[in-house]
C-alpha cells in the first residue's frame, strides 16, 4: 500500500510538471504570451522527466501507468484552467484508463 501511494503522488507530481509545462508552451505559441512563460514551461517539462524516474519499476510499466494518470490529469487541468467541459465519452475513457493503471499495479 505505501509503495502504490508513494508511486500514485510521485505520477501526480509529474503530471502537474508535464501538463503544467506542456500549457505553459502552448499558451507562448498559440496565444501569444510572454518567450518567459514558453521558457518555464520548457523547465518543468524537463523537471517532469528527472521527476518519474523516482519510480521504482522499469520505464515500460512506469510509462505505460503513466500515461492513463496523464490522460486523467489533462482534463482535469483544461477543465479549471481551460474551461473545457468534458462530455460522457470523455469522462467514460478517463475511467477505463485509470482501471487500467490500476491493473498494472496488480501483484505479480
Amino acid at each position: 500500500m505505501r509503495y502504490l501511494l508513494k508511486s500514485l503522488l510521485i505520477f501526480l507530481l509529474a503530471a502537474l510538471f508535464e501538463v503544467g509545462g506542456g500549457y505553459l508552451v502552448w499558451i507562448w505559441l498559440k496565444e501569444g504570451k510572454s518567450l518567459f512563460i514558453g521558457l518555464f514551461g520548457m523547465l518543468c517539462l524537463c523537471i517532469y522527466g528527472i521527476i518519474a524516474t523516482f519510480q521504482i519499476e522499469g520505464f515500460g510499466r512506469v510509462y505505460a501507468a503513466y500515461g492513463g494518470i496523464f490522460v486523467v490529469f489533462s482534463i482535469i487541468w483544461a477543465m479549471l484552467l481551460d474551461g473545457f467541459s468534458p462530455d460522457r465519452w470523455d469522462i467514460i475513457g478517463a475511467f477505463v484508463i485509470l482501471a487500467g493503471v490500476f491493473l498494472m499495479y496488480m501483484p505479480r
